[in-house]
Parts: structure tokens; sequence; C-alpha cells
């Protein structure tokens, strides 16, 4: 019984992903460790983007459970045979501040080049602001889980998923962008 709700869970959550495919990813200003500032989708429009999306300490948590399998898969550079096996996608994670918790912007950029990895942190992306637009746009029904996309060149959702990383979300991840 227990696996058939899992199960109609997962369906109903897919189903909630598809409608967002094609749809065009909502602008957002965002900042790096070092201020500067880059648009999304408009400044990642020169190839597909994975953004991975948390606004809460609980969805941050999860969040991190994806860095090292997306790291390895999609941003460390292939070498030797598997050279011709990498992906070549954008990837920015996005920790998102919003409310009271956007005076914290600042703590957590310095913390965050004084504790994570250095090859990680060009991948990291701060957004400061309302998260009305986006958890409507996105549709973000649990805040307690990182929601992932995969933006086309033209800005528009080609896939999405949510929640901590299993193989299966990036097996899939992988399908879809095989079938490029």
């Amino acid at each position: 019984m227990k696996f058939l709700i899992t199960l109609c869970l997962s369906v109903f959550a897919l189903n909630v992903f598809a409608q967002l495919e094609g749809t065009a990813f909502p602008d957002m200003e965002t900042e790096t460790v070092d201020d500067k500032v880059i648009n999304l989708p408009i400044d990642t429009q020169d190839k597909y983007t994975l953004l991975a999306l948390a606004y809460s300490k609980k969805a941050e948590k999860d969040l991190t459970s994806w860095f090292s399998p997306v790291y390895n898969k999609f941003i460390k550079e292939a070498t030797g045979v598997f050279a011709s096996f990498s992906y070549d996608i954008n990837v920015y994670f996005v920790p998102m501040f919003t409310g009271v918790k956007a005076a914290a912007t600042g703590t957590a950029k310095r913390k965050t080049a004084e504790e994570l990895d250095p090859l990680l942190i060009p991948n990291i992306l701060f957004y400061k602001g309302s998260l009305k637009p986006y958890k409507d746009a996105l549709e973000f029904d649990k805040k307690d889980v990182p929601y992932l996309f995969l933006v086309d060149k033209e800005g528009k959702i080609a896939y999405a998923t949510s929640g901590e990383y299993t193989d299966e979300k990036m097996e899939a991840m992988e399908e879809f962008l095989d079938s490029l």
C-alpha cells in the first residue's frame, strides 16, 4: 500500500512538472559571490542551463545533495576516453533569500567563499527579492525541497524535477539531455 501511495505521488509530481515544460523561465536577477550580476535566463542562453533553486534552510540541505553528482557529471572537465561523453551545459545552484532572510545574503556569500570548494563557487548564484513571482510561475508547492530546471537556449523550461538527489533523477536528466 505504501508503495502505491509513493508511486501515485511520484506520477502526480511528474505531471505537475510536465505542465511547466515549454513555459518561459521567469526573469531572475542573481549575483555571484563576487557581486557580479547574472540575469537568468537571459545571460545563459548560449546553451542549456541547469538551475537548482532552494528557498528554505531544509531545501538548501537537500540542494547540497546535488553538488557532487552534478559537479562530476556536468561541470568537471572530462578527459581522455570520456571527453566525448561530457555535457556542455551551464549549471547554477541558486539559494533564494526572500523576505526578512534577504538581509542574510551578504553573510551567505561570505560563508560560501570561505567554506565551499573553490571549484564549485563559480556555479553558485544568489537571489535576493520576492518569492511570489517564482512560487507562482514555477509551482513551488513545497518549501522544504529544491527545484531543478533544465532551461533551453530560448529560456524555456525543458525538464524539471525536485527534491533530494537520487540516481534515478540524474539518469532521467541525462536521458533527456542525450535525446537532444
